[in-house]
């Protein structure tokens, strides 16, 4: 299956979410776009305070099970200065500074 941007159409995207206001988004972006995504959020993501989460995921963990938003983790990471791969495996020193930041 071939994931397209849905704002151009290039080819291999991946799932993007965020939010804003309250609504959380999602999209398949292509690099180019993703990175013009990361890099118009990004003085809003290192001025800003994670919200808490809602009380539908709290006791939900990595122990338990409870996958992480790798987009997200992935986003907050490059936000933050630390190198990340575009896929697969996230360090677990990248996993643990991610939920040290929640």
């Amino acid at each position: 299956m071939i994931i397209t941007d849905d704002l151009d159409g290039s080819e291999n995207a991946g799932k993007v979410s965020f939010g804003f206001d309250g609504v959380t988004y999602e999209i398949a972006l292509g690099k180019e776009n993703r990175s013009r995504l990361e890099k118009a959020l990004a003085p809003f993501i290192e001025a800003g305070r994670r919200a808490p989460r809602s009380s539908s995921r709290r006791g939900a963990s990595r122990s338990g099970g409870s996958p992480a938003d790798h987009s997200a983790v992935r986003a907050c990471a490059r936000a933050a200065g630390l190198k990340v791969s575009e896929r697969g495996r996230i360090s677990a020193d990248i996993m643990r500074q991610y939920d040290a930041a929640r």
